[in-house]
């Protein structure tokens, strides 16, 4: 098994768990600060952030592991944070905890404490707890569960220090218990009392993953205990019989039922309140009847409005139209006239295709202020908690496209890159449904520059957008249908927890936005640059002449004019490149409305970029990738071409 990422040996280690939307991030970003790395987990695509934090003049690293529901794991993420728990020095495991929620989270930490892990527990969200009317006597249930608990509110700043003091102050010594009903607690300790090996996690909890069968502790104890596991294993195979039950069910109700004691006269619930403004709107945007107006009122100012007219129009036709067009490029290329005397290299920085003059162009001036204003947009609604709710909405819709609400993420994170939203695809339960939703990102969800620049070109035709809008939701629907049908594996449950509905802090946002603006940046910015010495190097060869000579008779086919199949060319490079290739042949004059849609559609659906298909290559394999990419090819040149056949046929925007 792997070892996990570490950034320092010898170096006490906290480590932070929990499930999904509690705080563990914030709390890590407040112990570390600016001192923070992410990095892939040994062997798997799971991210786990690591840094450093001093107390009491001592240096401590800390890790925030990805979000888990129990030491029994399901998903890849819940996998590498239990890898995190069973391997290393662990100096104290924080489980960070929803207030709100403390019976459905409590039975996590019962496992935690059975598995003899270093424990302090916080009790986060304190301040949305007590504005719901709950009290809770945190003391009461120190006392019980034997292991520090501290308060807080990390989103507010508050119980930070008190953490701090609590991790400063840590004994690792304290190791509660808590006893299950006789008949099981007999059956637990005939099969703890039968391992004889060395483990991290405590005989206790061992026992009990085995009688769960959790093939991966399976394995860890039959390399452990060598020959004597066939007579462990007899054990354990016995007692599952004999009980002739559901033992996984058996054990969450006993942990179920010792939270609910150790909870007794910890919390009361203030009555009769009215519910808060942010609670009803927390409600209306679960609710399909008021959730999808909210929703489209989102995409409306957030990507319409904000993005498309604010981001692709007002700020890119200053940066293109005025900066660039009119200063940059007419000085990069007085500059090359008087200084550079080689032909190609002249015609490498300035020229048609030239990195100055194409390249930079394209990357600050249109791709750059899109891609920052859909980043703000959504940096906004993840730091308000709106995007959870968005999962619940969406989820039986999901359902019948062969995902669920969780897919959600990474289909909006699409809308700002494909390449990153691939990527969090792995935080997807199955192999089926992270197929369908990287061949759903890879044909029908549109990145942020592109999405910019279309709804640009389209928005001075009403009709255009309205058609390039419902095509793509059509092809979306269809081949979200037909995978989920086709496609073997299982079908996972949903399930989310539901952070406060808060107003964002700009902070946040800032933190949050910037750095994925430079993640874009710095990871895209080179393959603009590689795009436009390619293209250089194909007009200086003769071999671009002979790929647009191939592409011509497909834009033919489409009713479009020979000089698209340059932005279609493009768009292999770059999607938003072949999108901006697109933008001056419509400056050009050289699109009708109906060409326009067309040319829009197509370039939409069409095969997803280099660096998105290389982010499939590295998450789905190559065999998966290439037939994704002949799939989403296919089906973009035919429903260009339907769409073009029907537009005609129609009169509709002649």
């Amino acid at each position: 098994m792997s070892k996990p990422v570490s950034l320092s040996a010898g170096v006490p280690k906290i480590v932070l768990v929990g499930n999904p939307n509690v705080g563990k991030s914030v709390l890590f970003n407040a112990l570390t600060g600016a001192y923070t790395t992410v990095s892939n987990y040994p062997g798997t695509s799971v991210e786990v952030a690591h840094g450093f934090c001093d107390l009491a003049g001592l240096r401590y690293e800390v890790l925030d592991t990805p979000g888990m529901y129990s030491l029994l794991p399901i998903t890849e993420e819940e996998r590498v944070a239990r890898q995190i728990l069973l391997h290393g020095e662990v100096h104290v495991v924080v489980h960070v905890i929803d207030a709100r929620n403390l019976e459905r989270m409590l039975p996590m930490t019962l496992q935690l404490a059975e598995a003899g892990l270093p424990l302090l527990v916080v009790v986060n969200i304190m301040d949305e707890a007590e504005r719901c009317g709950m009290t809770i006597d945190l003391p009461l249930l120190q006392s019980r569960l034997g292991v520090p608990v501290v308060g807080a509110a990390t989103a507010r700043k508050r119980g930070l220090a008190e953490i701090r003091a609590a991790l400063a102050a840590f004994d690792p010594s304290r190791r509660p218990v808590f006893a299950y009903a006789s008949d099981l607690e007999h059956d637990i300790l005939r099969v703890a009392a039968q391992l004889e090996g060395n483990y991290r996690l405590d005989r206790r909890a061992l026992a009990l993953l085995l009688l769960q069968r959790d093939e991966e502790i399976q394995g860890l104890v039959a390399a452990t205990e060598g020959a004597h596991h066939a007579k462990l294993q007899q054990t354990v195979n016995q007692v599952i019989f004999e009980r002739r039950v559901d033992l996984h069910l058996r054990i969450s109700l006993e942990r179920k039922r010792i939270c609910q004691g150790l909870l007794a006269e910890v919390v009361t619930q203030r009555t009769g309140g009215r519910p808060s403004f942010a609670e009803r709107l927390s409600s209306w945007s679960m609710n399909p009847w008021t959730g999808v107006p909210l929703l489209l009122l989102v995409l409306y100012f957030g990507l319409y409005k904000f993005v498309g007219e604010f981001g692709a129009g007002t700020v890119v036709g200053f940066l293109e139209g005025t900066l660039f067009l009119e200063h940059l490029n007419p000085w990069f290329i007085a500059v090359a006239d008087r200084f550079i005397t080689w032909s190609w290299l002249h015609e490498l920085l300035v020229g048609e295709y030239g990195i100055l003059t194409l390249a930079v162009r394209y990357a600050v001036a249109l791709v750059l202020p899109i891609v920052g204003t859909f980043f703000i947009a959504f940096s906004i609604l993840e730091d308000s908690g709106y995007f959870p709710r968005l999962a619940m909405l969406v989820d039986r819709l999901f359902k019948a496209i062969g995902l669920n609400g969780r897919a959600v993420i990474p289909m909006v994170l699409g809308f700002g890159c494909d390449t990153m939203a691939t990527m969090v695809t792995r935080t997807l339960e199955t192999v089926r449904e992270r197929v369908i939703a990287t061949i759903l990102l890879a044909l029908a969800i549109p990145c942020s520059a592109q999405l910019g620049v279309i709804l640009a070109l389209l928005s001075a035709t009403p009709g255009a957008l309205l058609v390039w809008t419902s095509f793509l939701l059509l092809i979306f629907l269809v081949i979200g249908l037909l995978a989920a049908r086709l496609m073997p594996g299982e079908r996972p449950m949903f399930y989310m927890e539901i952070p406060p509905l808060r107003l964002p802090q700009p902070g946040n946002v800032l933190v949050k936005t910037l750095t994925r603006m430079q993640w874009y940046f710095f990871e895209i910015f080179p393959l603009f640059i590689v795009a436009s010495i390619l293209l250089w190097a194909g007009k200086l060869t003769g071999g671009l002449n002979i790929l647009v000579g191939w592409v011509q008779p497909v834009m033919l086919s489409l009713g479009l004019p020979v000089e698209a199949a340059a932005a279609f060319i493009f768009g292999f490079f770059r999607r938003d490149f072949g999108a901006a290739g697109l933008y001056d042949l419509q400056t050009s004059g050289l699109l009708s409305p109906v060409q326009l849609t067309v040319a829009a559609v197509t370039l939409t659906l069409f095969v997803p970029c280099v660096a998105q298909f290389m982010m499939m290559k590295k998450e789905r394999g190559w065999m998966v990738s290439l037939l994704i990419f002949v799939f989403v090819t296919a089906i973009a040149f035919a429903s260009g071409w339907g769409l073009n056949r029907l537009l005609l046929a129609t009169g509709w925007l002649a």
